[in-house]
């Protein structure tokens, strides 16, 4: 991970580079040692040639943003940039925070104030202007942005709080309904850790465009769906087209 990354970006002439490493129990690093140990053989790959290279750990305990996917992940995306009401509250944030550590790199800008920038380009329309601006510029995708047209509902059968959301199965859930490979494939959730489920509500939406695939997944999601829900034994959900 560290040689793939840091080679791209000498290959591209980068100066800094910021490292984002989310943390939790079905993440890539399930601790801060983990995170610590990582943090360190990237600071001395990048420092040996000559990149400013700062490293945060996130919250990695669920998905971030409401789509797994290419076309959901997108979604996200330029909801955030668009301003969107509806748009993922934790994506926005986690994305200010990113770019103010990169924006305090800026020799005009205040220390400390770059939180307060980042947030200024994003509600005056500037960084969906730049979004614009790069995807113009890569000229006209020729991948498909529709979401699968088949789509199934798991849905909790019990009520309760949902103490934890298992990305890795998630991710697996994804991959099985056939994402990446099928851009609009992959899943939509509806719910994180703390919110309130009752009987009968979706926790996740799943898509595809191939009928046993999306059988797989179902079946799947139907032995574990990835959610806690009260702190008990993950519970197993109806499932709903």
């Amino acid at each position: 991970m560290v040689a793939s990354i840091v080679s791209k970006k000498v290959a591209a002439g980068s100066t800094h580079l910021l490292i984002d490493l989310p943390v939790g129990p079905a993440a890539k690093l399930a601790n801060a040692t983990e995170a610590m140990r990582l943090r360190k053989l990237f600071e001395f790959v990048g420092g040996h040639f000559g990149i400013s290279v700062e490293v945060i750990t996130t919250d990695g305990r669920q998905p971030i943003g409401n789509g797994i996917g290419p076309v959901l992940e997108a979604q996200d995306v330029m909801a955030v940039l668009s301003n969107d009401p509806a748009a993922p509250r934790d994506l926005r944030e986690k994305s200010l925070r990113l770019a103010a550590h990169l924006l305090d790199y800026d020799p005009q800008l205040r220390g400390g104030t770059g939180y307060a920038r980042a947030r200024e380009l994003l509600d005056s329309g500037a960084a969906l202007k730049q979004m614009q601006k790069i995807i113009d510029a890569q000229g006209p995708s020729g991948c498909r942005t529709d979401l699968g047209l088949l789509n199934v509902d798991v849905l909790a059968r019990r009520d309760g709080i949902v103490t934890s959301i298992d990305c890795l199965r998630l991710n697996r859930l994804a991959r099985t309904a056939g994402a990446p490979l099928d851009k609009g494939a992959g899943i939509k959730i509806f719910k994180k850790i703390g919110d309130r489920v009752e009987k009968g509500e979706p926790l996740y939406r799943i898509f595809s465009f191939d009928q046993s695939e999306c059988d797989l997944a179902v079946a799947a999601a139907k032995i574990n769906e990835g959610y806690n829900i009260d702190g008990q034994r993950p519970v197993r959900p109806g499932i709903a087209t």
